[in-house]
């Protein structure tokens, strides 16, 4: 092994305790958050608020992956995130076949219950993201933490407008359309995070001495 592996990657970062606690906080909203919706969503056969509940869950996963790698080195935390990264992939094909199933169907939800929900997760996740802000720019790690409940304050926001919309036009479609919109976020920031954890596992062999392919 290349001596100058402990010059570069071979004690972990410091572990912050106050992000940590700042995880199990924001791991016990989304788990909360995720029952409600789901339930929430089947009560109002609304899309966008089953898009919303698996969102939530996929970001508690992203929360737990979080707090089991702090502390570990680089290489480790980039390959987590690559995990997440492909969580938030599957998430995202799970709601493009949803949007598809309701497009057919073509049932009016109910906008009142969507826009209620709507915004008691847009607190909920407003509240998370102000926690996490100061830690956001880390590593592809805390990146992804960030970036998923960035985009769960747009996706709440985007449901609320859902349910105005509903409520306005009589149909389905701004339900379908923010549930869309949820999609698109998850893919995009899936491949962000993907870029930026291939480039740290990349420099993290050509720290210890093995060439980056």
């Amino acid at each position: 092994m290349n001596s100058s592996c402990c010059e570069h990657d071979c004690r972990a970062p410091d572990t912050d305790s106050g992000y940590r606690r700042i995880l199990w906080v924001a791991l016990g909203v989304n788990l909360t958050m995720f029952l409600v919706e789901i339930i929430a969503s089947f009560v109002a056969g609304s899309v966008s608020l089953r898009a919303d509940a698996l969102d939530f869950l996929a970001d508690a996963l992203n929360y737990a992956i979080a707090l089991a790698v702090i502390g570990l080195s680089l290489r480790w935390r980039a390959g987590a995130a690559l995990v997440k990264g492909g969580i938030m992939d599957l998430f995202g094909l799970w709601v493009a076949g949803s949007i598809v199933n309701n497009a057919m169907l073509r049932a009016v939800p109910e906008a009142e219950l969507i826009g209620a929900i709507g915004l008691l997760a847009l607190a909920a996740n407003v509240f998370v993201a102000a926690l996490l802000y100061r830690y956001r720019a880390n590593d592809s790690q805390v990146m992804s933490v960030w970036l998923c409940t960035r985009n769960d304050c747009i996706a709440n926001i985007g449901v609320m407008l859902a349910g105005a919309g509903v409520w306005i036009s009589g149909t389905p479609w701004p339900d379908i359309a923010v549930a869309a919109v949820v999609v698109y976020l998850g893919f995009s920031s899936a491949v962000r995070i993907a870029r930026r954890a291939i480039v740290e596992i990349r420099d993290s062999h050509a720290f210890i001495g093995v060439p980056a392919e």
